[in-house]
C-alpha cells in the first residue's frame, strides 16, 4: 500500500544527483485530442509521477538546488469555474500538497516567468529535462519542447538530460511498487482464466477478449497496461497483432498478450491455448519446448548475470530442440522461428526504461521472460510470458498461480466445458 512519504524519497533520490546551481523541470503532460472536443484518456508521465504522486495533466514540477539550499515547486492548473461541471474540477492546493508533499503550491501561468527570474537571480547553470526520445518522427514532448525554447532564450545555460537517471532510479522496483504490480498481475491472471474458461471454435477474437475486459472493469481497471493481442491460428506469428476481429476455427490455438494496469504500475502475461480446448499432438511438441525453454531461462536469473545471457540460453535450447524435430540444422536457422527478444524490464511502464544489454541483473529488478515460437508453415504461433523479479538469492516468480502447462490448461478448459 502506499504510504506518505515515497514520493517525498524520490525526489530526495534526485535532489543527492543534482549539482550546485542547477534545476530540474518535469511536465506531467496533457491528453491528446481525438477529434472535436473529445480527448485521448490522460496518462501522467511516469517519471512526472515517481516525483509527485500527481495523476493530473499540465501540472510541472520545479527543483533546484543552489548556495541557499533546495528549492521545490509544484505547478498545477488555476480553479477551472463553470468548465468544472462539464470536466470536473481541477486539483486544488490542497489536494496537491497532501498528495505530493510538496509545500509550495502555484499556478502553471505563472510558471515561465518564475522560472526566468530564478535562472537570472541565482546565476543557474544548469537545466536538467526529461529528453527521452525514442522516434525521430514522435511528436515532442513538453520537455523537448522546452528545450528548444530554452537553447533560444538562454543560449549559455547547460541542458542534461534527466532520462538515464530516471532510468536507473525506476530500475529496481520498492515495495510500495511491488504491491501495485502484484495487484495488476492478480487480477491479469483471472482474466487470463475467464478467456480459458469461456473460449470456444467458431468465436471471432475480440469474443475472447471481451472476457478479459469483464473482469478487468469489474475489478476496477480502468486502463490496460496495452492494447490485448488475440491472435488465433497464423496471427499467432504477428507480434503485435491488434486487430482481434478474426473467427476462430477448430484446432486453433489463441495467442493472448495482456496485461492489467493498476494505479499506473503493470501486469504483462502471455499464455497460448487451443480454442477448442485440446493441442494437438504437434502443437503439444512444439508448446513443451516453449515451455522449458522459458523454465531454463527463469532458471538463470539471479544477480550478477548478464541480462543478454538469458537470451543466449533461450537460443541454445531452441537450437537443441528443434533440431530434434527437423526444423534447424545450424544456429543461425533459430532465428527463422523466433525473432524477438526473451525480456523487457517491468513497471510503471510496461516496457520499463532501463538500459538492457550491458546490463547485469540486480536484486529487484523486475523483467519479463516471454519465450516464443513461431512456425508458419504450421500455423502455430506459442508464445508463453511470466514476471519475474530478481531476488538475492534468485528469483520470484510473480505470475506463478497462473496454469501454463498443457496439461493444467487442458483440465482447466475441459471443466469450464462441464459447466
Amino acid at each position: 500500500m502506499f504510504r506518505l512519504g515515497n514520493f517525498q524519497r524520490n525526489r530526495e533520490k534526485l535532489q543527492s544527483r543534482l549539482p550546485e546551481d542547477s534545476v530540474a523541470v518535469l511536465f506531467a503532460g496533457q491528453a491528446p485530442y481525438k477529434r472535436g472536443d473529445e480527448q485521448y484518456p490522460f496518462s501522467p508521465d511516469r517519471n512526472f509521477y515517481y516525483m509527485t504522486g500527481i495523476e493530473r495533466e499540465n501540472c510541472i514540477l520545479f527543483m533546484a538546488k543552489t548556495a541557499s539550499g533546495m528549492t521545490t515547486t509544484l505547478y498545477i492548473p488555476r480553479d477551472n469555474g463553470i468548465l468544472a461541471k462539464w470536466v470536473g474540477a481541477t486539483i486544488t492546493a490542497e489536494e496537491a500538497k497532501q498528495k505530493s508533499e510538496i509545500e509550495n503550491i502555484e499556478f502553471v501561468d505563472g510558471f515561465r516567468k518564475d522560472f526566468a527570474e530564478f535562472i537570472f537571480k541565482h546565476n543557474i547553470k544548469t537545466v536538467f529535462l526529461d529528453l527521452e526520445n525514442r522516434d525521430w518522427n514522435a511528436l515532442p514532448t513538453a520537455a523537448l519542447t522546452f528545450a528548444k525554447d530554452l537553447r533560444e532564450k538562454y543560449p549559455a545555460v547547460g541542458i542534461q538530460d534527466l532520462y538515464p537517471v530516471f532510468s536507473d532510479f525506476r530500475l529496481l522496483k520498492e515495495d510500495w511498487e511491488l504491491e501495485r504490480m502484484r495487484k495488476a498481475m492478480e487480477i491479469t491472471e483471472k482474466g487470463f482464466l475467464a478467456m480459458m474458461e469461456n473460449a470456444r471454435s467458431g468465436m471471432v477474437e475480440y469474443e475472447i477478449e471481451a472476457y478479459f475486459d469483464f473482469v478487468l472493469t469489474k475489478s476496477g481497471v480502468r486502463q490496460k497496461a496495452f492494447q490485448t493481442i488475440a491472435a488465433a491460428g497464423k496471427r499467432g506469428m504477428i507480434l503485435h497483432y491488434v486487430e482481434n476481429n478474426q473467427q476462430t476455427k477448430d484446432g486453433d490455438l489463441i495467442l493472448v498478450d495482456a496485461g492489467a494496469q493498476m494505479d499506473w504500475y503493470n501486469g504483462d502475461i502471455t499464455r497460448t491455448f487451443p480454442v477448442s480446448g485440446t493441442f494437438t499432438e504437434r502443437q503439444k511438441t512444439v508448446y513443451n519446448i516453449v515451455l522449458s525453454g522459458q523454465k531454463k531461462v527463469v532458471e538463470t536469473i539471479r544477480p550478477d548475470v548478464p541480462f543478454s545471457r538469458l537470451n543466449e540460453v533461450l537460443k541454445e535450447h531452441y537450437f537443441e530442440e528443434l533440431k530434434k524435430i527437423g526444423l534447424v540444422e545450424t544456429k543461425d536457422d533459430v532465428a527463422k522461428y523466433y525473432y524477438h527478444g526473451i525480456s523487457h524490464y517491468l513497471g510503471a511502464e510496461t516496457h520499463d526504461i532501463g538500459r538492457y544489454m550491458d546490463r547485469d541483473l540486480q536484486a529487484g529488478m523486475v523483467l519479463t521472460v516471454e519465450p516464443g515460437l513461431y512456425i508458419e508453415e504450421w500455423e502455430i504461433g506459442i508464445r508463453i510470458e511470466d514476471d519475474v523479479l530478481v531476488t538475492k538469492d534468485g528469483c520470484e516468480v510473480m505470475t506463478q498461480n497462473l496454469i501454463r502447462t498443457v496439461e493444467e490448461i487442458e483440465a482447466f478448459m475441459a471443466k469450464g466445458r462441464e459447466a
